[in-house]
């Protein structure tokens, strides 16, 4: 056996261990990905034996259906907002849970100020439905602060369950960004923050010209990952709202959802969800990019 052949098995048998694992990935998720493109092409897949190929009249269809508009704007407000209210909280608390207090108290917050992260969706929605309830305890402390004169039906209202709805993703989602800042408040040089000491800085101007732009490149980054996985959000806007009331909360993953499981138009699901792939993988061309310049 020559060198260079004992060397590429050397090299390549690791690679022969992860090669089985690697063909179940790769099959898991290119042959769905492939069928739902492939639906996306017919007119009646799945209910017809025989279905007609239409090419992109489906994404005609889409184009000019303002239920699909008005689902894409409500997933734009909701992913923004959604986001927007991840970052400010997040980055607050990530600045708190930081501070120099006793080790155990700051290992107790910074455990509970968590647990939003670990809940399932279904463990969200059921608790904030039961908080957001006309007669829940939201309602009830309003009341009891004397700020509203009737109980108001916090996710039955189309004026208020966007808003509603935006809490709870708030809460839910702040955990990620929180850790996220964290992690990276640890590498910024103590240095920098003594030096703003003894040119008089305060709090704020700390951090706007130091904190800010150091963790910079990962704010962007943590954004852009934000961005990607709440854009797709299906199981806490379907358990929480529905989509509802009428349309209000309905976004374009529980728009997909509605069209392939209760009007059984799969095609059409098809066709939607293939547009928030290609949303989608134009936000994590950004993200690998933003990663590839970090490294």
């Amino acid at each position: 056996m020559t060198r260079p052949f004992r060397l590429l098995t050397a090299s390549g048998t690791p690679y022969l261990f992860l090669l089985p694992g690697l063909v179940i990935l790769g099959a898991l998720l290119s042959v769905p990905l492939y069928k739902v493109v492939e639906y996306s092409l017919y007119d009646n897949v799945i209910v017809e034996r025989n279905p007609t190929f239409v090419g992109l009249d489906n994404y005609r269809n889409i184009l000019g259906d303002p239920g699909y508009w008005s689902a894409g704007f409500n997933t734009i407000v909701f992913t923004v907002g959604s986001v927007v209210g991840h970052m400010i909280v997040g980055i607050g608390l990530a600045l708190l849970v930081n501070a120099d207090i006793h080790p155990r108290a700051r290992t107790f917050f910074r455990s509970m100020l968590v647990l939003p992260w670990i809940f399932t969706a279904v463990v969200v929605a059921l608790n904030w439905q039961l908080l957001l309830n006309p007669f829940g305890l939201i309602n009830y402390i309003l009341d009891w602060l004397g700020l509203i004169s009737e109980p108001l039906d916090w996710l039955g209202n189309p004026d208020l369950a966007m808003w509603s709805l935006l809490l709870i993703s708030t809460w839910r989602g702040y955990p990620f960004i929180m850790v996220s800042f964290l992690s990276g408040l640890q590498t910024v040089p103590r240095e920098l923050y003594e030096a703003a000491d003894i040119d008089g800085a305060g709090f704020w101007h700390k951090f706007w010209h130091v904190t800010l732009p150091q963790l910079k490149p990962v704010i962007f980054g943590v954004a852009l990952l934000d961005l990607i996985w709440t854009f797709q959000l299906f199981p806490l806007v379907w358990l929480t709202t529905g989509g509802g009331p009428g349309r209000a909360t309905e976004v374009l993953s529980t728009l997909t959802f509605r069209l392939a499981f209760v009007d059984f138009e799969f095609a059409q699901a098809a066709t939607v969800a293939v547009s928030i792939l290609i949303i989608s993988a134009a936000f994590t061309v950004l993200y690998l990019r933003n990663e590839a310049r970090r490294l």
